[in-house]
């Protein structure tokens, strides 16, 4: 039978895994950006956003389905290991499809073909994910294996990018050593992932049991895909490589907030669908509340503070020849709470109970809503009008779980308590917005401000004794009395 894990352990290391997909980035963007210029950026992550789809379909939804699926087999190790064979030959032959697809899209396509060299090598990341299995691991609850391997990598592109990347005709370059780093480590779980399923043919294969979930967390996938590549895309397409770099900027911290707040619903994933598995609704349900309030007591205050100090962040991350990029940023943080909460009713508690058509409707609404509104506002607002697509096609996608959701889970929404959270955030602006008229450097400004407004923030949940907040004190302090 498989050990559970610590879901706290999960969601730290799980936390950091995700983090380290945007930090490493984080770290040398500052220096790449300024040596490769907003179009080389741009080059390199319309690149990247055109190969998405491509991986898209590869993948074919198995990275959430697999979870699911292998976590309900966990504890018989022949049907865990069925179950990944089956889905690992679903997965390279949709490789082998996707592959052809591209060499296609480089021949016939004239937007491409400049910098065909550069598409292929993004697109090692396709093969690299599929041998990778990452989903089996997740299955398993194997974060501290995950993170520890996948850092070690970053790490060492990270040296790699400082001494490398010198001139501005280093984008290639500097795409190969991203898909390193995000990519490379999957080396490493195909051969270790002997550990945990049999290598040799087991006999009574089912692919087809597969097909119909796998189809309908593919839609998903599409849907999701479309919308959160659709920007970079449609800008490249109909603008020019520098509005690409310009919106790469405006994103940067928005995908590093987004994914420390969805760790929580990657690690819950395997365990709702043990406890609905098993039976355990009620524990299911408490698992789902205390998971909401944990993205809104965490996500609201992050959203807040880099709408305040966004030009402050670009100014740091980019530099001066990005300043346009402060508005599409601003207009763009919301998605971190929208995402987070759509995490919550989408992928941890929806998924679970098997209601994975209502999160592909609230998925293709939210692809449909970002479709039409880049298309009128990107001719005239460029990088934000696709900040208003992607905000607008995130609130429709939890609008429309939450409907849903609201009846297999009572009093979710409600059992949170906002005002709590809204006066907190008010407290922390007023006394942290005055450090931006210091003058102060920016790194110095960020620093100061962002630990006046959070310890304000946590102070004033402490004082109204928030639930959630005055529960994790009280584990800090015993653990620091055993200490």
């Amino acid at each position: 039978m498989a050990k559970q894990k610590s879901l706290k352990v999960n969601f730290i290391m799980n936390a950091i895994l995700t983090m380290s997909s945007f930090i490493f980035p984080l770290i040398t963007f500052p220096y790449v950006s300024r040596i490769l210029m907003p179009s080389g950026v741009g080059k390199v992550n319309f690149a990247t956003s055109v190969i998405n789809y491509f991986s898209m379909i590869a993948q074919l939804g198995i990275p959430t389905y697999g979870i699911r699926a292998c976590a309900r087999v966990r504890d018989d190790r022949e049907k865990l290991t069925r179950t990944a064979h089956e889905l690992l030959f679903i997965n390279i032959i949709m490789s082998i499809i996707s592959y052809l697809g591209l060499f296609i899209a480089l021949l016939v396509v004239p937007r491409l073909q400049s910098d065909r060299t550069l598409y292929i090598i993004v697109s090692f990341t396709i093969i690299l994910t599929t041998i990778g299995m990452e989903w089996l691991y997740k299955a398993l609850e194997q974060y501290t294996y995950i993170t520890v391997r996948s850092l070690i990598f970053k790490a060492i592109s990270v040296v790699a990018m400082l001494l490398l990347i010198h001139s501005k005709s280093d984008y290639v370059l500097y795409g190969a050593i991203s898909i390193f780093a995000a990519s490379a480590s999957n080396i490493f779980n195909f051969i270790n992932v002997h550990r945990y399923i049999g290598l040799r043919p087991v006999g009574n294969y089912n692919i087809k049991q597969h097909l119909k979930p796998v189809l309908v967390f593919f839609s998903m996938s599409v849907a999701t895909t479309i919308y959160t590549n659709l920007d970079t895309v449609m800008l490249g397409f109909m603008k020019n490589d520098a509005e690409v770099g310009y919106y790469t900027a405006a994103v940067k911290i928005k995908n590093i907030l987004v994914s420390v707040v969805t760790s929580l619903g990657t690690v819950l994933l395997p365990r709702a669908s043990y406890y609905i598995q098993k039976g355990e609704i009620d524990q299911f349900k408490f698992l789902s509340k205390k998971a909401l309030n944990f993205v809104c007591l965490l996500a609201t205050p992050l959203v807040i503070y880099f709408i305040l100090y966004a030009k402050q962040g670009i100014l740091l991350l980019s530099g001066n020849q990005y300043m346009p990029a402060v508005m599409p940023m601003q207009l763009i943080m919301f998605t971190v709470l929208f995402i987070g909460m759509s995490n919550i009713t989408g992928i941890q508690i929806l998924v679970p109970l098997g209601y994975e058509r209502i999160v592909l409707y609230s998925e293709i609404a939210g692809a449909l809503t970002d479709l039409v509104i880049n298309f009128l506002l990107i001719p005239e607002l460029a990088s934000s009008g696709a900040a208003i697509g992607t905000l607008v096609a995130e609130a429709v996608v939890l609008l429309v779980q939450y409907f849903s959701v609201r009846k297999q889970v009572p009093g979710l929404f409600t059992s949170i308590k906002y005002y709590k959270i809204v006066i907190a955030i008010v407290l922390a602006s007023l006394g942290s917005f005055w450090v931006a008229y210091l003058n102060l450097h920016t790194f110095i400004t960020l620093v100061v401000s962002a630990i006046l407004f959070f310890v304000i923030y946590g102070i004033a949940l402490i004082v109204m004794k928030e639930t959630l907040v005055k529960e994790i004190l009280g584990e800090v302090l015993a653990k620091v009395k055993r200490s």
